[in-house]
């Protein structure tokens, strides 16, 4: 009898696990689903609390936070998505990470539209760590990834640090959350998506939003004939019957055809008599005007062509072209005979060691510079938001139409001449006794008088 019961109650455990199984829809869906509950727990913890201090912070601080949670949101889609679906194609993959990177987009230009705002460090913050969500589309490796644009809003978040330690503590613990938020996503990545998002191995393939399952629509049907062509009406005009046979009258004439034109003399010819060209006395008749094409419509602009990224040594010149979001790019092997040239690169890091001739900065977007001993002179061309930090000694820093410029000094290059022109929000830091920096905004607005010999020049301060 107790072998019965035993029996019977190792058949309920069994029945019982059949049916786990079976309401879960299969072991790999139930490794899937736990992936997006330890995301759960991470938007219930230091999400959560990064939008409640958000919220008690107040102003744009909170807008920003807004625009986070609807990223983590459609984040979170995504993965959901991805734990019941196979991998789709390349373009079917861009358009489920379309509403993420249209998220970072509004972010990021809620900082620029708000430099003025008195918590400009904290929107900087988040702007400059957004990127990271894009970690979906980071295999082999998301996860140094997110850490790098961690690094990224270090510098805004000391900042914030900095100016509110001794006031109000309620932003130490903002930045506190907010950093957070990418270090527990650093380990989520490392126990679920080490090599990349994670997708299903069954279940159907994923799709684009909006697309029907079947995969694409039939084509529409064909468009009506044309009406047929009434050959028995007038083709032009209110033209009838008389004017036509009035028409086919003139052409039979041959060659009497042309008896009713009037007989042009030698005088009364221009081509004779050039001088009647200039008399008013003969109207000359001007002829049709030479034939002009109709105007061509604009052509549409052509998509901007990526260019590959370069960082190399081209006879005395380090060549670094093209950049984007590149973080650490370093130059070790250097020579005091040899310059560097930093093109096009964006929201980039480059470092410089040793001592070197020259480096020139030209149309560079959010790229930070970090050099030991420069020789010669750094030159800023065409760029905008660009840092610059000086760990040795600099003769002469050159700014040229360039928006944004910070210029961080050591105290061995205190000596340093700055020239500027044709640009704006440049802000020399000189370091203090205590390891802190006073920033001193450069002049941008001056005043010129006559002295009786020659023209004087000199920064105004702008009142407010």
């Amino acid at each position: 009898m107790a072998e019965l019961a035993g029996l019977v109650q190792r058949l309920e455990a069994a029945v019982g696990r059949l049916e786990a199984v079976s309401g879960s829809g299969g072991q790999g869906k139930t490794t899937t689903a736990v992936n997006v509950e330890a995301y759960d727990d991470i938007i219930a913890g230091p999400v959560a609390q990064y939008l409640s201090l958000s919220q008690q912070i107040g102003g744009d601080v909170q807008k920003h936070a807004d625009m986070m949670k609807k990223a983590i949101t459609c984040q979170r889609q995504l993965l959901v998505t991805a734990s019941c679906s196979q991998k789709p194609s390349d373009a079917v993959l861009t358009a489920l990470l379309q509403p993420v990177s249209k998220v970072i987009q509004e972010v990021q230009a809620f900082r620029e539209q708000n430099r003025s705002s008195p918590l400009f460090n904290h929107l900087s913050a988040v702007s400059e760590s957004v990127p990271a969500l894009g970690w979906v589309a980071m295999a082999p490796k998301p996860g140094p990834y997110v850490k790098e644009m961690h690094d990224a809003a270090m510098f805004y978040s000391n900042r914030v640090l900095k100016d509110y330690k001794e006031k109000d503590k309620k932003h130490v613990d903002w930045v506190r959350a907010y950093m957070s938020i990418w270090t527990e996503i650093q380990k989520y990545i490392k126990d679920h998506h080490t090599t990349g998002l994670n997708w299903s191995k069954s279940g159907p393939v994923a799709s684009a939003p909006g697309a029907p399952a079947g995969g694409c629509p039939p084509p529409p049907p064909p468009g009506p004939p044309p009406p047929v062509m009434d050959l028995s009406g007038s083709s032009g005009g209110n033209s009838g019957p008389d004017e036509r046979n009035a028409l086919f009258a003139s052409i039979n004439k041959g060659g009497d055809i042309t008896k009713g034109l009037k007989h042009v003399s030698d005088d009364e010819k221009t081509h004779k008599n050039p001088s009647l060209r200039t008399q008013g006395t003969a109207a000359v008749r001007t002829g049709p005007k030479p034939f002009s094409s109709a105007p061509r419509p604009a052509a549409s602009a052509t998509p901007t062509r990526t260019l590959p990224p370069v960082l190399e040594l081209d006879g005395k010149k380090w060549k670094v072209e093209n950049q984007e979001g590149a973080q650490g790019l370093v130059i070790s092997d250097t020579e005091l005979k040899q310059v560097v040239y930093a093109f096009k690169c964006n929201q980039s890091t480059l470092q410089v060691k040793g001592k070197i001739n020259s480096i020139t900065l030209d149309n560079c977007k959010k790229l930070g510079l970090v050099f030991d001993d420069v020789v010669g002179i750094v030159e800023v061309i065409n760029c905008r938001d660009v840092k610059i930090q000086v760990m040795g000694k600099i003769p002469t820093i050159s700014i040229n139409k360039t928006d944004g410029c910070h210029v961080y000094l050591s105290q061995d290059s205190l000596e340093c001449e700055i020239i500027s022109a044709k640009s704006s929000e440049m802000n020399i830091l000189v370091p203090n006794k205590d390891g802190e920096y006073s920033e001193i905004p450069v002049p941008e607005q001056f005043k010129t008088v006559w002295d009786g010999k020659k023209l004087v020049t000199t920064a105004t301060e702008i009142a407010g």
